[in-house]
């Protein structure tokens, strides 16, 4: 088992520099693809919705989604909480989460060729269990 979160990494990092190589076209990254990903589909969301979904602090999310705001993806609705902030994706959002999935999923495809259904299976059983233990354990990690 020694040396699987270095080999963890060695996947992680290049997958996560093509992604940003392919949203950069959009002027997003993956952090940003994140938010927009988690508003398409869940709705309606928070802010604290967001970050407590990928264990990441407020202000990491507010920052992205003032960009996201710039770029005319996301906008502010009405609450009845004034302290609460609920986004929602505007349609340029939603057109341009449409243009960067089918993307995405072509690389996703690339990346795991030659892969079995059986392997990717439990390569997401794996990752699963791993995330649960992290996020059981007290203090658990923050971006």
């Amino acid at each position: 088992m020694e040396g699987f979160f270095r080999s963890f990494m060695q996947v992680y990092r290049p997958m996560v520099t093509q992604l940003n190589e392919l949203l950069a076209e959009y002027h997003l990254s993956y952090s940003l693809w994140q938010v927009i990903f988690y508003v398409q589909r869940e709705g309606h969301s928070t802010l604290v919705e967001i970050s407590s979904h990928y264990h990441v602090e407020k202000p990491s999310i507010t920052r992205r989604v003032h960009r996201l705001e710039e770029l005319n993806l996301i906008q502010v609705i009405p609450s009845e909480n004034r302290r609460e902030k609920v986004i929602q994706l505007t349609d340029h959002g939603a057109a341009i989460y449409q243009e960067c999935r089918e993307k995405i999923t072509k690389l996703e495809h690339q990346i795991l060729e030659g892969c079995t259904e059986q392997e990717i299976k439990n390569i997401f059983q794996a990752l699963n269990k791993i995330q649960n233990n992290m996020i059981s354990k007290e203090g658990n990690v923050r971006e």
